[in-house]
């Protein structure tokens, strides 16, 4: 068993630098029914799944289910306009992580207040709030690696003894392990400020599991 770690720590970089979020800009300034909408998304965030070609980003089944949970606005005469981009681009990034319930928690109070073109009592917009978050998160790159550095090289540590092949699988599983657990306590983090959320807005849970007002 030999691996370069060299070369992987090279290749998560350039994996970090390929990400491509999608800009406001890109989305088509016209209401688009859902063979459009699945193939658009399908042509700018294949690269973001584990098997470009194969895995599937969104597909008619999902957006169909999402409208039908009330966690996507339904489309005005089966045509979605670029606020439901937004908001499925959201849900996008959202489904790796949070369970439909949570998504619904979250997204809720952005599309009660912001969503709505056309609507001049509010402060922003739902493309405001999207743009705003894309801009943050790309200047958020260099600090992602750094933070990935840091944890290769505590995990390079925690077997200071050992050699060979002996080190390297240590320290590949070690690095792997300390990826997952960081990710497994925001997680947490991230359910802890969903049910407050969902506290707040006034939700129960029913014996499913499921909120309710």
């Amino acid at each position: 068993m030999t691996l370069d770690i060299d070369d992987l720590i090279g290749s998560l970089m350039a994996s970090l630098d390929r990400i491509d979020y999608i800009k406001a800009a890109d989305i088509p300034n016209i209401e688009l029914y859902m063979d459009q909408v699945t193939t658009f998304m399908e042509s700018r965030l294949k690269n973001t799944t584990r098997n470009p070609g194969v895995d599937k980003v969104l597909t008619k089944t999902m957006i169909n289910n999402y409208a039908k949970s009330n966690i996507l606005p339904p489309p005005d005469k089966k045509k979605y306009s670029r606020e439901h981009m937004y908001i499925l681009l959201f849900i996008y990034y959202f489904k790796n992580i949070l369970s439909i319930n949570d998504i619904d928690v979250a997204l809720k109070p952005i599309k009660e207040k912001y969503f709505g073109e056309g609507r001049d009592d509010k402060p922003y917009s739902v493309e405001d709030v999207y743009e705003a978050i894309r801009l943050t998160a790309e200047g958020l790159t260099d600090s992602i690696k750094e933070d990935l550095l840091n944890t290769y090289h505590t995990a390079t540590g925690i077997f200071p003894d050992a050699k060979g092949e002996d080190e390297e699988i240590l320290t590949m599983f070690s690095f792997i392990t300390l990826l997952v657990l960081d990710v497994y306590i925001k997680k947490l983090l991230i359910e802890k400020m969903v049910d407050g959320y969902s506290e707040k807005l006034g939700y129960t849970k029913n014996k499913d599991g499921k909120n309710e007002k």
